[in-house]
């Protein structure tokens, strides 16, 4: 077997390769369920600045029609 870049060969029985790959598939299972948490939790951020940013807006709108009813009527 050819040895990585400064790595030692891997050699072993294939009980201990399977549990290590085991090992690191779990990790790896782990950090990306950990990284869709965070995604998932910055949409959730970005929803509600968007709703905020549309409520903004129709307060806006409200409020100018509002006004020019006040303006309209003597």
């Amino acid at each position: 077997m050819a040895d990585g870049p400064g790595y030692a060969p891997f050699d072993c029985a294939p009980g201990l390769r399977l549990a290590a790959h085991e090992k690191v598939s779990a990790i790896q299972h782990e950090h990306l369920c950990r990284r869709l948490d965070q995604m998932e939790e910055l949409m959730q951020r970005l929803e509600k600045r968007l709703w905020l940013t549309v409520y903004g807006v129709a307060a806006v709108i409200l409020a100018q029609a509002f006004q020019s009813l006040v303006i309209a009527t003597p």
